[in-house]
């Protein structure tokens, strides 16, 4: 049920959440990594809009069909990189702000990014965490996402 339409939505709300995507975009992180990293928060959080939206992004930039669909278990798996899965570590840790393990895994992403890149991709997953809070409680209907050509 939408309770809060894209419409509704405060202007100066949306144009906020859009600066941070902006700056978001115009960061060095890879656009299929992105993709995945607000995919696995979006199922994480269980936003259905945000879901659909990011599955059809990273299928648009030519991620995999295999390793969308097993995104949710990608510890079971071997065809994420080392450098995916402690981002999607990451992900976890931040999404569910496990506060014991974030030491540990701070270190793990030292191997790969820089602390740059590393609040960039912090600043990702709030991000999207706040688009999941924002969509769910609104009532965003999902499956109507169309990938922009």
């Amino acid at each position: 049920m939408e309770r809060i339409g894209f419409a509704d939505i405060p202007k100066g709300l949306f144009d906020a959440m859009m600066n941070v995507e902006e700056y978001i975009q115009s960061t060095n992180i890879d656009y299929k990594l992105l993709e995945l990293v607000r995919l696995r928060a979006s199922q994480i959080n269980g936003c259905a809009y945000c879901v659909d939206m990011h599955y059809k992004e990273a299928d648009a930039a030519g991620e995999s069909l295999q390793r969308l669909y097993s995104l949710s278990c990608w510890r079971e798996t071997n065809y994420y990189s080392d450098k995916e899965r402690a981002v999607l570590d990451w992900v976890e840790t931040v999404t569910t702000v496990e506060k014991a393990e974030i030491d540990e895994k701070f270190n793990i992403l030292l191997k790969f990014f820089d602390k740059n890149d590393i609040a960039n991709l912090t600043l990702v997953i709030t991000s999207i965490n706040s688009w999941n809070r924002l969509m769910v409680t609104f009532g965003i209907e999902a499956g109507n996402y169309q990938v922009a050509s």
